[in-house]
């Protein structure tokens, strides 16, 4: 585990990327499959992401209290999402929002997913990491993140500062060198000789790492 707090220097090389293979609770399992990030036994998808409010599991399991949420990234791209109630401010952070508005408490999670395919025919559910990366330094357009509220009545409101105090957009790279600016959702800004990169750590995903720049 490498820290990512603001100030701290990595010095990895990237080598070979293949299956990253699974963890287990006794630790970490290779894989020498040359499929990466991930080959066909060791991909995973969450059935719980495909559902619109019919329950794609054997039994439905998820009973604990929703919330259903705007999120604003900057200048002005939107989405709609749904996360257990207690994990809504860490939902928004992990996906690197500039600005969140809890609009809905729901009993569980499939009045959740309901609700938010309904929204979704008007406002999208999904936001790329590309887009979300183009926007790194600008700030949201305030004008239209409230137009866009004016149809809801948020429960509470949030904004975030991820301190990365960006004049430019940062270049799309792979890499694990440089002096970390911030994180940004699963967005990793690096600073290296006099330029600025953006990296999504998923990209990292199989690479065996050495130390060194």
């Amino acid at each position: 585990r490498v820290p990512l707090d603001p100030g701290v220097g990595l010095a990895y090389s990237l080598g070979d990327r293949r299956c990253a293979g699974t963890f287990t609770g006794s630790g970490h399992v290779g894989c020498d499959s040359a499929n990466a990030p991930y080959c066909r036994d060791h991909r995973s998808t969450w059935v719980c992401a495909r559902c619109t409010g019919t329950c794609l599991k054997d039994t439905m399991d998820c009973y604990d209290e929703h919330a259903v949420y705007l999120a604003a990234f900057a200048p002005d791209r939107f989405k709609v999402g749904v996360t257990k109630l207690r994990r809504l401010e860490t939902r928004l952070r992990e996906q690197g929002a500039d600005r969140g508005a809890h609009v809905r408490t729901v009993a569980n999670g499939r009045v959740a997913r309901e609700i938010e395919a309904g929204i979704a025919e008007s406002i999208p559910d999904r936001v790329r990491v590309p887009t979300k990366r183009d926007g790194l330094h600008l700030a949201v357009d305030d004008d239209a993140w409230e137009a866009l509220l004016v149809d809801f009545d948020p429960i509470e409101r949030f904004a975030f500062d991820y301190g990365l105090a960006l004049d430019d957009r940062p270049v799309p790279e792979t890499l694990a060198t440089g002096t970390v600016r911030g994180t940004k959702g699963r967005l990793l800004v690096l600073d290296r000789n006099g330029t600025t990169y953006a990296v999504d750590v998923r990209d990292l995903v199989g690479y065996e790492v050495e130390d060194g720049p």
